[in-house]
């Protein structure tokens, strides 16, 4: 019973329900929300990079189990200086608002992914960390509120995991597309110091009378053995909404649209594996899953073009049902409730380390994307599936059990080798023999996960492992593989999943082929270009269009990635640099800061051409950038740009900007009936119509598409317009 009036004042301002609800829903929806926001701040600086997401994830997840160890140890501390402690470190972190990307120097300097790292932490670390330490904290504090003391909670978790769905579906639907960047940093900055007022609020009025009323540990203490489960179940899914993003992004484009999609299944998974009516869909994935998975993930090595897309697809579904089956494993074996914040640091640690390894560790050790199959075969090793029949795996626990799951593995092994030994031709019947052994093998994790290796091997595995390629390298900016096609006669390079050039073997070695034949936009721009024109490509490839160089030109290129510059200049390769243009110059880092560092060189044609796989950079498609290209080009000049891509339809893009900035644009859309030649689609512009009127009539180029859209700009861009449903 309160009798002195200093605690009747307590109680009479104490915080009830509504306050925390709001408190934790804002602070959840702003940390969902900074993510998807900042890193596509970060993008310009790095090429546009998939890798830029999967980087950034991984400082998120790394800052989020910061502030959950924060809010464990500060619940240690007394009540009357837990707020105290936490408002000051906001007032401290509120010093750095507004958010904004700070500048450490260029990615050269530290290397793309440390700098990334160290941008993030420089930039939004502070608020990061004292959002992230939000929802437990608070949990905390409601259990031991003057008016709340003894109430359950959980109710919280649930408006925690409300903010921060709403927050991925709202930003890429709502405030890309209609929000300038510079109005999101201002309204989020805004949102840190409301979230703060809702915090101090609710920090006021605890009570010490609700610790005794705390539960205590009554069980024995946790097995190391469970440690390691819970960190391999959290690890796993983490890890695979990572390589799942990079394959999504890798063809498209890095943005916010595809990024938010694997991370919300992601959290969906959690959410529902942990929700009081999930264990229903729980238990549907238990079944769902390892299926999926054969069906789906079996695909994993050959998944190239088009296909690659559709698996992504694909990919998407089998990441929720792998992570619904593993986040609902996670939920059946937590602990008591006096331990759960032993658990949920556990989980949050197990979620690091998933990123760790496809973000950072992989890259490092692997010339090609194996963390995908790897973390795939690691989800099969965990999946807790039961046997499909009850008779059978009442056999398989038998006597002989032991021996018949022997012999399964190793027949599924053994056709796998034939595949190895026979080729292509034993391709389908042997992945059906292994995918029929391990439905057999549902309910022995490592056996299964055996099977589902074997099955990886015959369906492209081997080819990957031992296929005749001639380099494989991989950087921050994706994998890199040159291989002959004998049939075709052409030695080629791709770019993740995506042809990126060719060149053929033999006599006409120098004749360019694939997007730079006769008759492509770009040759027919510098075909009519003077004899001694200054000539920019951005974007190096193989240096195809290097052979185009007539004698008195002064050319340049302009290159993100040195491992691109290596190949192209290795003669043992590819010859079209070192044959046709050995003097050029190539500057190497993004070319949008690279042209607005030298404003004193001009060019009579500059050709944009860069590509990240099949995606182009998004900030070299703005009306910023536009507008520097347009800079750098002498009287006269042209500015031509190849936009060939499967899933954006970039014409009506471009002819938004070139009417928002005054330019003639004419386009080109080659389809050569010689496989040797792709498809091409080129955009031209140039100051003014006469310039293009001569070229209209002998070239056949065509108008612009008058489909309009808004023009994208450094603040501004969405891909949702120009998708090619």
């Amino acid at each position: 019973m309160i009798t002195d009036t200093a605690s009747a004042r307590t109680v009479a301002f104490a915080p009830g329900r509504g306050t925390f609800i709001a408190a934790v829903f804002l602070g959840s929806f702003l940390l969902f929300l900074v993510q998807p926001m900042f890193a596509r701040l970060a993008l310009p600086s790095l090429g546009g990079a998939p890798a830029v997401w999967s980087v950034a994830l991984v400082f998120y997840q790394a800052v989020l189990l910061a502030g959950y160890l924060y809010a464990h140890l500060l619940t240690k501390a007394g009540l009357r200086i837990q707020p105290l402690v936490h408002i000051t470190l906001f007032a401290a972190a509120a010093l750095t608002l507004p958010i904004a990307l700070e500048e450490l120097g260029g990615a050269q300097r530290f290397g793309p992914t440390a700098w990334l790292l160290l941008t993030l932490a420089a930039s939004i670390g502070p608020v990061f960390f004292v959002v992230s330490s939000q929802a437990p904290l608070l949990q905390s504090w409601y259990a031991h509120g003057a008016k709340t003391a003894g109430r359950e909670p959980y109710f919280l978790y649930a408006a925690s995991n409300a903010g921060s769905l709403l927050a991925l579906a709202v930003y890429p639907l709502v405030i890309e597309p209609n929000v300038d960047v510079d109005a999101q940093k201002m309204l989020w900055s805004i949102g840190f110091v409301l979230l703060a007022v809702l915090t101090a609020l609710a920090g006021r009025g605890l009570s010490p009378v609700a610790v005794a009323a705390a539960p205590t540990a009554t069980s024995e203490p946790i097995a190391v053995k469970t440690y390691g489960y819970w960190l391999a179940l959290a690890a796993v899914p983490s890890g695979l909404m990572i390589s799942t993003t990079s394959y999504l992004t890798m063809d498209i484009v890095s943005g916010p649209l595809l990024w938010v999609i694997p991370l919300g299944l992601y959290l969906l998974s959690f959410i529902v594996a942990f929700s009081e009516s999930g264990g229903v869909f729980v238990r549907q994935a238990r079944f769902i899953a390892p299926l999926m998975l054969l069906v789906i993930g079996a695909y994993v090595f050959v998944a190239e073009g088009i296909f690659a897309f559709l698996f992504a697809m694909a990919g998407l579904v089998l990441l929720f049902y792998l992570a619904l089956a593993l986040h609902g494993e996670l939920a059946r074996t937590r602990p008591e409730p006096a331990r759960l914040t032993n658990f949920y640091l556990t989980m949050s640690a197990g979620g690091v380390l998933g990123g760790l390894f496809p973000a950072l560790i992989a890259p490092a050790l692997f010339d090609w994307v194996w963390e995908h199959p790897l973390l795939l075969i690691g989800a099969a090793a965990l999946l807790p599936a039961t046997p499909l029949l009850k008779v059978w795996a009442n056999q398989l626990e038998g006597r002989h059990g032991p021996l018949i799951v022997g012999g399964l593995v190793a027949i599924s092994f053994g056709l796998a080798v034939i595949v190895a030994v026979a080729g292509s031709d034993a391709v389908e019947p042997a992945a059906i023999g292994i995918s029929l052994a391990a439905v057999l093998l549902l309910g022995h994790r490592l056996a299964f996960a055996a099977a589902f290796t074997a099955l990886l091997l015959a369906v492209g595995g081997w080819d990957l492992l031992t296929g005749d390629r001639e380099e494989r390298q991989r950087s921050f900016f994706g994998v890199y593989t040159v291989q002959v096609d004998e049939e075709a006669g052409v030695r080629q390079l791709l770019h993740g999943t995506t042809l990126h050039g060719s060149q053929r073997l033999g006599e006409d070695a120098l004749s360019p082929v694939g997007y730079y034949g006769p008759g492509s936009g770009a040759v027919l721009a510098l075909e009519d270009a003077a004899a001694d024109a200054e000539v920019g490509i951005v974007g190096l490839g193989i240096g195809a269009l290097a052979c185009y160089r007539q004698p008195d030109q002064d050319w340049t290129f302009y290159e993100i990635d040195p491992v691109v510059v290596e190949i192209a200049q290795d003669e043992r390769l590819f010859s079209y640099l070192p044959d046709c243009t050995p003097d050029a110059e190539i500057i190497i880092g993004d070319a949008r800061l690279s042209l607005q560092e030298d404003p004193a060189r001009t060019f009579d044609v500059l050709v944009i051409d860069a590509f990240s796989s099949d995606a182009i950079p998004q900030h070299l498609m703005t009306v910023e950038a536009f507008q520097l290209y347009r800079a750098r080009l002498k009287p006269g000049g042209k500015l031509v740009v190849h936009i060939s891509n499967r899933y954006l339809d970039l014409a009506p893009v471009v002819a938004a900007i070139a009417e928002e900035i005054g330019m003639a644009a004419r386009l080109r859309d080659n389809q050569p009936g010689d496989p040797l030649y792709a498809r091409s689609i080129y955009v031209v512009l140039a100051d003014s119509e006469a310039e293009l009127t001569a070229m209209d009539s002998a070239r056949d180029w065509s108008s612009m598409p008058t489909r309009r859209v808004e023009p994208w700009r450094d603040n501004f861009g969405s891909i949702m317009s120009v998708l090619r449903y």
